[in-house]
């Protein structure tokens, strides 16, 4: 079986490492200290103290496995490849929305990076797919689930 690769910048790396780094001294201790603390209260049978924390011992030994398997699959973008001729996988893309006049800049990541509250939007978003290949002054239309946009590309960067 293919592993699936995973296109990341070199900021959307290093958090990726920093949080399988975090889960794996912080959490994992607090998580066995829980869990050592609930036994201590006896009767496992019923001890919801003692379920809550396997429950979530198994969630991050889950999160843990799907860092290290993004991570082992990682395929980094290097700045060098990032153009500003054209909208690419890791440029970020100052668009003036044609209706409102208001100017938004987007950083075009991959699913595994994406966070719309940072404006990181992922390449297969409908709004990334539309960017993606554009050039500066392009006017794209997209539909969202509000409706129909239209972005005039102002600038791309690195």
């Amino acid at each position: 079986m293919s592993k699936k690769e995973v296109v990341l910048t070199q900021e959307g790396l290093k958090k990726l490492e920093e949080e399988l780094q975090y889960l794996k001294s912080v959490k994992r201790k607090e998580v066995a200290d829980r869990i050592k603390q609930a036994i201590a209260f006896g009767d496992l049978s019923e001890n919801s103290e003692y379920d809550d924390a396997k429950n979530e011992q198994a969630f991050i030994e889950g999160k843990i496995a799907m860092l290290e398997e993004k991570l082992r699959n990682a395929k980094v973008i290097d700045d060098a490849d990032i153009s500003t001729d054209m909208v690419t996988l890791g440029s970020k893309v100052l668009v003036r929305d044609l209706d409102t006049g208001e100017v938004i800049e987007y950083t075009i990541v991959s699913s595994a990076e994406a966070n719309p509250i940072e404006l990181k939007i992922s390449n297969e978003s409908p709004v990334g797919k539309a960017l993606i290949g554009a050039k500066k002054g392009d006017v794209i239309e997209i539909n969202v689930p509000a409706g129909l946009v239209k972005y005039k590309i102002e600038e791309i960067k690195k």
